[in-house]
């Protein structure tokens, strides 16, 4: 997969995973990552999917219905990366925390919907449900900070609340944050992330 790497001036830190929205680049969440951590290692990965020209993380059929079957296999395609990226890069494959926006914060919520361990804790900002009516591995011990908007007009409130259930189900301790900025990504919502990993690191 497309992507970048930079080691961080902390060992003992995590490696940030920035998945990008649709239409982004491996790059477009470091200015992200430097706010939540600049000390981290910084792992930046781009979607191999094209959607007119914009890369994305996995196909959707149309806004908001997503490609189930393609879903499942791009979400395995990540998770081997991870692993082969952790052996070049001489990381700590189970010391990963995803930071993920829209598409990316939706392949990094099947990340966690399909594999126990797959991620230290994770960033989602304005995340969907990545798949209904599954049994998902057990999250004990995984910290998720979603990031929604109260005035999102991708995605209901009743579905940030939903993926928040889901996750806590399966023994995640979830934090939900809302702004008023509809599907943007807010400085505020950043920096909410930002102490809520702060606080996780203590």
């Amino acid at each position: 997969m497309k992507h970048f790497y930079r080691e961080g001036s902390n060992p003992e830190a995590p490696v940030l995973l920035l998945l990008h929205g649709t239409g982004g680049t491996e790059k477009d969440l470091l200015p992200v990552a430097e706010m939540i951590d600049p000390e981290a290692s910084v792992l930046g990965v781009r979607g191999n999917v094209s959607e007119n020209g914009m890369a994305r993380f996995f196909r959707r059929l149309r806004e908001g219905v997503f490609d189930e079957e393609d879903l499942i296999a791009r979400t395995e395609e990540l998770h081997a990366f991870l692993g082969e990226a952790a052996s070049t890069y001489q990381f700590d494959r189970n010391n990963i925390v995803a930071v993920g926006y829209s598409n990316g914060a939706n392949i990094a919520g099947s990340l966690l919907f399909h594999y126990p361990q797959a991620l230290e804790s994770a960033i989602l900002f304005h995340p969907m449900v990545p798949r209904r009516g599954m049994e998902l591995p057990s999250l004990t011990g995984t910290n998720v900070f979603i990031g929604a908007g109260t005035n999102d007009p991708l995605i209901n409130s009743k579905e940030t609340e939903e993926l928040k259930q889901l996750l806590t189900n399966a023994g995640a301790q979830v934090t939900v944050h809302w702004e008023n900025m509809g599907h943007q990504l807010s400085q505020r919502e950043v920096l909410q992330a930002k102490s809520w990993y702060s606080d996780g690191r203590k």
